[in-house]
């Protein structure tokens, strides 16, 4: 069974940065794309970013210029770098791996932006 942890969300002032993470239980290679999702409260869950396994990266334009997908190999592990964060961006962020069309998921990291 396919594994994924999020880490490293928090309360951020806006403005600020955080830089999310995700360890995945088996070589990313084996999947088409790392992704980063959230969920805000009585929002659908929503695509932020993603890796494939060709090291392209995708954004959703809310976020571009501001956040960074990037993948250690060797750790099997995703990040999301999150730069001049605002108050819409609190949300649940929840990591996937991407095979064919099925999802697996991690169980999500809360990141809060408020003054």
């Amino acid at each position: 069974q396919v594994q994924l942890v999020e880490s490293g969300g928090g309360l951020v002032q806006p403005g600020g940065s955080l830089k999310l993470s995700c360890v995945v239980s088996e070589n990313i290679f084996n999947f088409n794309s790392i992704n980063w999702h959230r969920q805000a409260p009585g929002k659908e869950r929503e695509f932020v970013a993603s890796i494939n396994v060709g090291g392209r990266t995708d954004y959703t334009d809310p976020v571009k210029g501001r956040f960074t997908i990037s993948r250690d190999n060797a750790k099997n592990m995703v990040y999301l770098q999150m730069n001049s964060l605002k108050l819409e961006d609190t949300a649940v962020y929840y990591c996937s791996a991407k095979i064919l069309s099925r999802y697996y998921w991690g169980q999500g990291t809360q990141v809060t932006v408020s003054a």
